[in-house]
């Protein structure tokens, strides 16, 4: 067996192991995301707190511009719109995990070019007698 025969069998070696990492890392987000985000505190957030010590939270802008967007109509802070609220804070963990995977798969596959254009070329250091 020649060295890219054995370079090609370690890449697919490679290329398995590291699906499999995503897949564990994507199933643990998702784990952490669904299970253990009702357990969040449901005391209010940093910035909400000094809001409320301060006593100007009623000072707040009713109209923002964040409350223009497509998210606000589907979110409501952690959780989803029209959802009972012991499934929405879980459900919008899932989708916000997965659009955030979603969109750093995408990126990754943008910065990362030609990735399959690498495969095929010849390594300095290859043996072509066995091919």
């Amino acid at each position: 067996m020649g060295f890219k025969k054995r370079n090609i069998m370690s890449s697919n070696d490679s290329r398995s192991r590291n699906v499999a990492f995503t897949v564990a890392g994507l199933g643990v987000a998702l784990v952490i995301a669904i299970f253990l985000s009702p357990l969040a505190s449901q005391n209010p957030d940093g910035l909400d707190r000094v809001a409320q010590d301060l006593k100007f939270e009623d000072k707040a802008a009713e109209n923002t511009p964040a409350s223009k967007t497509p998210f606000a109509q589907v979110f409501d802070e952690y959780a989803l719109k029209g959802v009972p609220e012991s499934i929405a804070t879980p459900l919008a963990g899932l989708v916000g995990t997965l659009a955030v995977f979603g969109l750093a798969w995408g990126i990754g596959k943008l910065t990362v070019r030609g990735g399959s254009d690498r495969e095929n070329e010849q390594l300095p250091y290859s043996d072509d007698s066995d091919t």
